[in-house]
């Protein structure tokens, strides 16, 4: 007889996350840009995770990520000593709610 294991379900978390991306017909960046910051909000039950669903997301709106940056939970940068504004967490809690990536910031490159 073999037992069962039963899995618990990790919790879904919020992770801020930094992406660089360059440019790509159809991106909708500006033109003249070299490529923008984005500032998201990503649901996942590990960091990587997260990282996963915003670059697909990007890559499924036609921008190129480069790089991506993680800054970790609310309650992880809180930790680090992080502001965190009301704006910034309502955002969150919608990603959240909704198991989405949110776009919060994009700030496009110049030359």
């Amino acid at each position: 007889m073999s037992e069962e294991k039963t899995r618990t379900p990790r919790p879904q978390q919020v992770y801020t996350l930094l992406v660089e991306v360059g440019r790509k017909t159809g991106d909708g960046l500006p033109k003249g840009a070299t490529g923008a910051a984005l500032m998201i909000y990503a649901t996942g039950v590990d960091e990587a995770e997260a990282v996963r669903e915003a670059v697909a997301v990007l890559k499924q709106a036609d921008m190129a990520p480069l790089d991506v940056t993680g800054y970790g939970t609310l309650d992880e940068r809180i930790a680090q000593g992080h502001e965190v504004e009301d704006d910034e967490r309502a955002l969150m809690d919608k990603a959240l709610a909704e198991n989405a990536v949110i776009v919060a910031q994009v700030s496009p490159f110049f030359d």
